[in-house]
């Protein structure tokens, strides 16, 4: 029997007489983008023993169940296709399956780091969140949640929006030094849900003493949201009237704006370019701008089978437009990502745009000035809102 086969055996046999208690998987060598780990462990669905897995990206996890079957059969590709290091944790022993430089594969058993006590089945319904509702006041006061802490079944949805919006920024808050996270702003904060509980998640999770500001034109959300600050007591949580255009984002550290309206994203990325955030975190709407320059122009190329019809034509401005953006902010030294904001089935999905700053390269920025002047040309764009506003 291999040393893989030897694994997934013992796997097999652990769940049968119930000593199974977890997998990990890591030092992942394979080709999937950004996956650093898999974890493994059981899970009740409808009453239904499952095995949950856990893929641990570098800016967010993504949680998928298999049954029995399904998933013993992921786990022997997974061990012999990317993960180095494979630790099976057991009531009984633990087992450590390692593949080395010289193509050997070991495998080892210990001593078990874990008692029968963690022996659990975590439920579907009964999820940890960074965000609880219980003693939660502000999400009371912006009606999520009853007195008592529970959800309104009218608010399930943005319950869900609040703690994936937070779970994704927590991972990438971990990238930046805690000396760095003083200032935070939310342009475009509306009637404030997500700044709250960003506050909420930095103050009272992560222990930071950070300031946190939401710039919304309309008062009557600026006087409400005010108001819910002062009530519960979040001292550093204040917003301003205003617009993204006119505030003044010097000295901010995280520069957040979410479903800001066709170039006013381009906005807000400039603010953040201009402050030297360390963090920039967009998810745009409505893009526009771009798609009324491919409209004028009409380039012909491989792809104007697809533009002549406009839900394609919308989709591909939509891309274009997020792709340009991404390249500028990685022009000004910003390690970027472009990824999926809201995966719950229930509520629109939306791209977020990410970057983290770093270092500015300037045989990097002549190649990044090349490849945009060549994607304007081809898909027909006379100009990008933000390449304007930074001065490219």
């Amino acid at each position: 029997m291999t040393s893989n086969n030897q694994f997934t055996s013992s796997l097999s046999e652990g769940i049968s007489n119930n000593t199974f208690i977890k997998i990990s998987l890591g030092n992942y060598k394979g080709s999937e983008v950004g996956l650093k780990n898999v974890y493994v462990k059981r899970i009740l669905i409808k009453r239904v023993e499952n095995l949950s897995f856990t893929y641990r990206y570098k800016t967010r996890d993504i949680v998928k169940n298999y049954t029995f079957e399904e998933g013993l059969k992921l786990i022997q590709q997974a061990i012999e296709n990317g993960f180095k290091i494979a630790t099976l944790f057991t009531a009984e022993f633990d087992l450590i399956l390692e593949h080395l430089n010289n193509q050997k594969v070991t495998i080892r058993k210990v001593n078990p780091s874990h008692k029968n006590t963690d022996i659990s089945f975590d439920h579907d319904h009964a999820k940890k969140r960074l965000i609880e509702s219980q003693g939660k006041s502000y999400l009371h006061e912006l009606k999520i949640t009853d007195s008592e802490g529970n959800v309104y079944k009218n608010a399930q949805d943005k319950y869900k929006q609040i703690n994936h919006y937070v779970n994704i920024l927590s991972s990438l808050i971990k990238e930046i030094p805690k000396d760095n996270l003083k200032k935070v702003v939310d342009m475009g904060s509306g009637k404030g849900y997500l700044t709250f509980a960003l506050y909420d998640y930095l103050t009272n999770v992560l222990k930071l003493d950070s300031s946190v500001t939401g710039v919304e034109f309309r008062p009557d959300m600026v006087e409400l949201c005010n108001n819910i600050a002062k009530k519960t007591g979040f001292k550093n949580l204040n917003f301003i009237e205003g617009t993204i255009e006119n505030f003044d984002s010097k000295d901010t550290n995280i520069l957040i704006a979410l479903h800001a309206c066709d170039t006013a994203t381009d906005e807000a990325i400039y603010k953040g370019i201009i402050a030297k955030a360390d963090l920039i975190v967009v998810a745009p709407c409505c893009h526009k701008q771009i798609r009324r320059e491919m409209e004028r122009n009409k380039a012909s190329n491989e792809l104007d089978f697809l533009t002549k019809y406009g839900i394609f034509l919308e989709r591909q401005a939509e891309m274009v437009t997020d792709g340009i953006r991404a390249m500028i902010l990685a022009y000004f030294g910003y390690k970027t990502n472009v990824f999926q904001f809201i995966s719950d089935a229930h509520t629109p999905k939306n791209v977020l745009v990410v970057g983290i700053k770093g270092k500015i390269n300037s045989k990097k920025q002549v190649e990044i000035l090349e490849r945009l002047k060549v994607t304007k040309a081809y898909f027909g764009i006379g100009f990008h809102h933000l390449e304007r506003l930074v001065g490219l």
